[in-house]
């Protein structure tokens, strides 16, 4: 079996999985088989043939020695790198096992219906049998059905730590070889950054923000989340782990992603969905930190007393709430929420739980369909607000504000949303800022917010 490179020399160590003895594997079995042998009851329908491009993959999980993979990010070359970590646990994965890339109303659907047959036809040894192991991908989704395309992919090469337990998974194309191993060479961080407005300059996005507010107070809606852009563009191609090492870094208890060419640090976990038990942390209701650790709790009292913002946070978990209680058997919605402590900001926050009816049919990436666009970045009524940002924005979002997260053979995942985050081609990095609008609020005010949002990934472009 082909080990893992380490930089300097190092090599990753290879340990038995859960009851099983050195150099003895999990057989290889496909995803029906396996069903079978554990017991559940699998009954095979021919409906439409498969398509002849989705492939046939061979997934080998090992265990590997937890200290081997305690910097996961010293391990990602700068090809195709994928991340999701949080306070240092998580997976990177590189290169292109599978990919399918979606668009419009069905995106979710159909990478959904992609994954299924996907994993249908795998070939899969697993030694570890956690979340996260076996056949994995990361997917990305656009914010709204048009313009803009959503991925979802498969890397060659997968390394992920959850706790005491780490691992290595390897996928190729039945017949194809083994993933080679691949040099890890030095991050170089970005030089000669310069910046520039983005779709809208920053007098004509105020213009935007008192249309907003026009509407607001004519009764059309409550409150509505308006996004802009700023274009930073480098002296060469963009080394993406720089600006995602410095976000691990700064913002460890958020979740730092990288898929595709999107990357930040989000706050916010749209859902996640682990055998069965289904979370979605809700963040509505926000306060900037001074730096001064007893202004900030006086701050933070503040916040929790305020009747508007728990309005607001209200209506943001009772959407999610009503979202997700079609998929589950139970659920428990907290009665009031916590203040969430953020290196910038604090936020409500409140973690909606409950039980899926069906782990087989209710993927985590159906749940994350169900629940976007969430309040927090759509507005109040949600399906009024996205309208008018349709309307009124004046830039294509992308895949900000949508899914960012993954998926595994069981269903299982982690979805955030894409938030504090930007887009890298090449040279160039576009980043986005959101900022809820409300009756009374001020543009000027909010191009300020505005430019504050920015500065996390902005200082992890520069380095600063």
């Amino acid at each position: 079996m082909r080990q893992h490179p380490r930089p300097r020399g190092h090599q990753l160590a290879l340990r038995p999985g859960p009851g099983r003895r050195p150099g003895r594997g999990a057989p290889v079995l496909s995803r029906p088989e396996r069903a079978r042998r554990a017991g559940v009851r699998c009954c095979l329908v021919t409906t439409h043939p498969t398509p002849p491009a989705t492939p046939s993959l061979v997934v080998v999980t090992e265990a590997v020695e937890v200290a081997a993979v305690e910097a996961l990010l010293d391990h990602l070359p700068r090809t195709e790198p994928v991340t999701w970590l949080r306070n240092g646990e998580g997976m990177v994965g590189w290169g292109v096992a599978a990919r399918v890339r979606t668009s419009g109303s069905t995106r979710f659907r159909d990478a959904d219906k992609w994954w299924s047959e996907l994993c249908d036809q795998a070939q899969v040894r697993d030694e570890v049998d956690e979340p996260g192991t076996g056949l994995v991908a990361f997917g990305s989704f656009a914010f709204a059905d048009h313009p803009g395309d959503s991925v979802l992919t498969v890397p060659s090469v997968l390394l992920g730590r959850r706790g005491s337990v780490a691992w290595r998974t390897t996928v190729h194309v039945a017949g194809a070889p083994t993933p080679a191993d691949v040099e890890v060479e030095p991050v170089v961080a970005p030089t000669g950054v310069l910046f520039s407005d983005g779709a809208l300059d920053g007098e004509t996005w105020m213009g935007v923000v008192a249309d907003a507010v026009d509407r607001i107070n004519a009764g059309d809606l409550e409150k509505v989340v308006l996004a802009r852009d700023l274009i930073a563009t480098a002296d060469a191609e963009v080394d993406v782990r720089a600006p995602v090492a410095h976000l691990a870094t700064h913002y460890p208890t958020c979740w730092t992603f990288h898929v595709d060419g999107m990357f930040g640090a989000t706050p916010e976990m749209l859902v996640r969905r682990e055998r069965g038990l289904v979370t979605s942390r809700v963040l509505a209701g926000t306060i900037r930190r001074t730096g001064d650790d007893e202004r900030d709790l006086a701050l933070a009292a503040t916040l929790a007393r305020s009747s508007k913002d728990l309005e607001e946070h209200e209506y943001a978990v009772r959407s999610v709430a009503d979202a997700l209680e079609p998929h589950c058997s139970s659920m428990n919605v907290p009665e009031s929420p916590f203040v969430l402590h953020l290196p910038n900001v604090m936020h409500l926050a409140t973690d909606v739980n409950g039980v899926v009816h069906d782990a087989a049919t209710v993927s985590s990436l159906r749940l994350a369909e169900s629940l976007h666009p969430s309040a927090a970045v759509g507005g109040t009524p949600t399906p009024v607000a996205v309208a008018l940002i349709a309307e009124i924005e004046g830039m294509d979002r992308g895949r900000y504000a949508g899914p960012v997260g993954w998926i595994d053979a069981d269903g299982d995942g982690e979805w955030g949303i894409a938030l504090r985050s930007a887009s890298v081609e090449g040279a160039q990095v576009r980043l986005f800022a959101g900022c809820g609008i409300v009756g009374d609020s001020a543009p000027e005010a909010e191009l300020a917010e505005s430019q504050a949002k920015f500065v996390p990934v902005r200082d992890a472009v520069t380095g600063a």
